[in-house]
């Protein structure tokens, strides 16, 4: 379970990071738009238990 937060918050900085260079507030909000459905598309959708 560790390692898993650190890997969160790993991504979360880098997200940070990258946000501090992206033009506008537009682009910002799009990209989270962008990989909260990628996550939940990996996170829901992608199982194997069907």
């Amino acid at each position: 379970m560790k390692r898993v937060a650190g890997f969160a918050l790993f991504w979360i900085a880098v997200g940070v990071l990258i946000s501090i260079w992206l033009p506008n507030m537009f682009v910002e909000v799009l990209c989270i738009i962008l990989c909260l459905l990628a996550a939940y598309e990996l996170f829901f959708c992608c199982r194997d238990d069907k």
